[in-house]
């Protein structure tokens, strides 16, 4: 089946259409849904999640841009909609001077390390990090997705450098700063 016929048979209601998009993709929307949730089992609820959506809106899809982007984007909503359920986002203050930059020695590590430490930082960090740094987004545009201001998104994505730059050299975290919880 090639992918309008996919599409076309999703529409549909063709459960055989559905469990071979399911198939197709499940594995390329699930990396998408880790790299904004908190673990493996927030990112298996995020793709489950993220196929009921993609059959109750297949229809509204139009052939504009790529399908595996479309489907992607729902993913990415659906784990920022789930983490503004759970918990507003907060301010913090706009602080820049640490140095954030890490070398190439130091990023000589295993991509499915550095995406554990990214899935240990607090929601708040998380999110902006990987929007900004995984997904190209602005400053503007993740202020529009997430209900926070720009500078606030800045500060975020400072902060979540911050954490991750002393995990990978190994640095104690500050203990005034509990990263479970952001505080």
């Amino acid at each position: 089946m090639n992918q309008e016929q996919l599409i076309k048979g999703c529409i549909k209601h063709n459960a055989g259409a559905q469990e071979e998009l399911y198939r197709r993709y499940k594995d390329v929307l699930f990396t998408v849904s880790l790299k904004y949730c908190r673990n493996e089992a927030e990112a298996e609820d995020n793709l489950h999640n993220t196929f009921i959506e993609i059959f109750t809106t297949i229809s509204r899809y139009r052939g504009f841009g790529s399908f595996e982007g479309w489907m992607k984007r729902i993913a990415i909503n659906k784990a920022i909609d789930s983490y503004k359920k759970a918990i507003q986002l907060l301010p913090v203050r706009e602080d820049y001077s640490a140095d954030t930059d890490v070398s190439d020695t130091e990023m000589d590590l295993p991509m499915d390390y550095l995406l554990s430490l990214v899935q240990q930082l607090p929601d708040k960090y998380r999110l902006v990090f990987s929007l900004y740094e995984l997904d190209d987004h602005s400053h503007s545009e993740i202020a529009a997705m997430l209900d926070i201001s720009e500078g606030t998104s800045k500060s975020n994505l400072h902060r979540a450098k911050s954490i991750l730059k002393e995990k990978i050299t190994g640095r104690q975290p500050n203990p005034n700063f509990n990263v479970s919880n952001g505080k």
